[in-house]
């Protein structure tokens, strides 16, 4: 038996002071207040479904074990009803001193809110209709030595939300809904895949090169090979070499790490899919994200026609099909198309967009288009069509060379998809990195870097494909109407407190 003495820190308060010394008097009456398991026979939420006929007042003689924590609790002197949460949901436990015996009624004084509890008994529904255990005994599983948010008014503060992700999911069961929707997303996303016969892999999340996105890395130091690595951006070049070498179909669920800032929309720790296709090209690989999108909404919200903030968002394919220069005309209503780099530079100076470094065509319509329409593409689009200079990893357009086979596909004002034609010219894709360390010398740090190990596979021949990459996080805040990035991650990124 654990000693009886229970030391506490002089900052603590006197709810938790309680709680404390509730724990010294279950071991001084010989019970362990943290035993290592308990036989349940059922979950709430099986017991709930199992007996949603049983009448009000009625009683059966089924014997359960059910267990987790205690969330309420009701006193009138002979009888204690609690309700009890565990995984699935609520149940409510009936005591009578009759049944359980005085000592082991009195002992309840010992339990509060938070702690959790196993019971045996049979199911019996209230005269207020409330389908409970008829409990004949009870033990305490785990002893909570502080005390839960007010249950009456959730758990507001976020900031305490985030940091202590625990409480919100034990008080807010929309925040438990979000994050078992987050888990159907992903495994359905998996079953679509697979049965079109993709093929799921894993690739090194450690590179020596970073690459297959402009980003910055972060960076650690291998000890034994006495070598830097960078945790990866993407894994695109590594799924690239599998084309190479003969798988058709394949994709990774895959965490990725990018040095930039915190938003709403941005966390340092990220998960997206990257999907590639042989055979396929950029028109091929836009069917099969508004369809897959669409099969998702389907399968979680019930209808392609979903709700998001105040907007309702029609995910039914076909979507749009713009290119970026047409989605700029459409919204500043003006054509931009006979525009030259100087007419670019006046129209972005009248604009107030920020000049990019490198004033080419491209980069500048590229800058217009991020800075003017990015936040008003609300029902989803494909921008189709993209310049050069931003897609070094794409397919030059087979009519327009300036262009590349690349869309972005945009919904509630935030890109949710890449993809593009894969690029498979080893000597074109020599030439485009190159161009990435001009601009790597000319101070952009998320340029591209050289990667001769990827050229090498190219070298060897890499059939034409089509590849995709769907941001997982942002994918569940459109599902599951979410405003913010760290509504959809259990344990987002936050700045370190003392």
């Amino acid at each position: 038996m654990e000693p009886t003495t229970v030391t506490a820190p002089a900052e603590l308060t006197e709810h938790e002071r309680v709680r404390r010394q509730k724990l010294v008097e279950l071991r001084e009456k010989g019970v362990d207040p943290y035993p290592y398991r308990f036989d349940r026979s059922h979950a709430n939420a099986d017991l709930q479904d199992l007996y949603r006929e049983l009448t009000v007042g009625a009683e059966t003689p089924d014997v359960v074990r059910v267990a987790g924590r205690i969330m309420a609790r009701r006193d009138t002197g002979k009888l204690q009803f609690i309700d009890l949460l565990d995984g699935t949901g609520k149940l409510q436990l009936f005591i009578s001193k009759a049944t359980v015996g005085e000592e082991s009624f009195e002992r309840l004084s010992l339990l509060d809110i938070g702690d959790y509890v196993g019971a045996e008994g049979t199911i019996r529904r209230t005269k207020k209709g409330e389908l409970s255990v008829a409990v004949t005994r009870w033990e305490i599983l785990s002893k909570s030595l502080r005390p839960l948010p007010d249950k009456w008014h959730g758990l507001e503060d976020v900031e305490t939300r985030y940091r202590q992700r625990y409480l919100d999911l034990i008080v807010n069961p929309e925040s438990r809904e979000v994050f078992r929707k987050r888990s159907m997303i992903l495994r359905e996303i998996r079953n679509y895949l697979d049965d079109r016969g993709f093929l799921e892999v894993e690739t090194p999340m450690l590179h020596a090169i970073p690459g297959g996105a402009a980003a910055r890395p972060f960076l650690t130091h291998h000890n034994t090979l006495d070598m830097e690595l960078h945790m990866r951006i993407s894994p695109e070049l590594y799924l690239k070499r599998l084309l190479v070498g003969g798988f058709e179909k394949v994709y990774e669920m895959n965490r990725s790490f990018r040095n930039e800032g915190i938003s709403t929309r941005h966390n340092p720790e990220f998960t997206m899919i990257e999907v590639y296709q042989a055979y396929a090209d950029y028109q091929d690989i836009m069917k099969l994200t508004e369809e897959l999108i669409a099969h998702l909404a389907r399968f979680i919200c019930g209808a392609t026609v979903i709700p998001y903030g105040e907007h309702m968002i029609d995910l039914t394919p076909p979507w749009p099909r713009l290119t970026m220069e047409e989605a700029i005309t459409r919204q500043i209503g003006q054509d931009i198309a006979g525009l030259d780099v100087n007419g670019l530079i006046a129209l972005s100076k009248a604009k107030n967009v920020p000049l990019p470094k490198e004033l080419t065509r491209g980069r500048l319509v590229n800058e217009i288009f991020e800075a003017l329409v990015c936040d008003e593409l609300t029902n989803p689009v494909f921008i189709i069509d993209m310049p050069v200079e931003i897609s070094p990893l794409a397919k030059r357009h087979r009519l327009h060379p300036q262009l590349t086979e690349r869309f972005e596909a945009y919904i509630v004002g935030r890109e949710l998809a890449n993809a593009f034609s894969e690029l498979n010219d080893p000597l074109d894709q020599r030439d485009r990195f190159l161009s990435q360390l001009i601009e790597r010398e000319m101070g952009n740090d998320e340029a591209h870097r050289i990667d001769e190990d990827f050229l090498t596979a190219l070298e060897h021949g890499m059939p034409p494909a089509g590849g995709l990459g769907i941001g997982i996080d942002r994918l569940v805040m459109l599902l599951t109407n979410q405003a913010s990035i760290r509504d959809v991650l259990l344990f987002p990124q936050l700045r370190q407190r003392d």
